[in-house]
């Protein structure tokens, strides 16, 4: 089980792991085995989560899921395979516990009497210096 909070726990049997080579620098390992760790989820099908959560956690991260509703993260951090599949699914956790707190609601307020007064003030000013910009008339004119 991965445990995200008290109400969120994910069965291991939802998560599928892949294993492919690393990209980058590395020498003969990295030609040799694969330990970049690639996670898939199905979010769509799964009981897991809650359907508020459900719904953020797709509207945050809707450019990692595909169009079969699988979740694909990756990670390749470490030389390892058993480190990086614990780092992907740290991820996972991380995504999944950020999608699980729900936004605050905007308390609409009103501008303050000091505010507005500060605000006309400061219109009232530039709107004279502006004027003053203008061609100056003189008594000759």
């Amino acid at each position: 089980m991965l445990v995200v909070n008290d109400r969120i726990r994910i069965s291991l049997r939802e998560l599928r792991f892949q294993f492919v080579r690393s990209s980058g620098a590395g020498g003969q390992n990295v030609n040799k085995v694969n330990t970049k760790a690639v996670l898939r989820w199905n979010v769509h099908r799964t009981r897991a989560l809650p359907a508020d959560t459900k719904k953020r956690l797709i509207a945050k991260n809707g450019r990692r899921i595909n169009e079969d509703g699988e979740l694909i993260l990756s990670s390749q951090r470490f030389r390892e395979q058993a480190r990086n599949i614990a780092d992907v699914t740290e991820k996972l956790r991380a995504m999944v516990a950020e999608a699980a707190i729900a936004p605050r609601r905007r308390k609409p307020t009103k501008p303050t009497k000091g505010s507005k007064e500060r605000r006309l003030t400061t219109k009232r000013k530039t709107s004279l210096t502006k004027q003053r910009r203008g061609r100056v008339r003189g008594s000759d004119d």
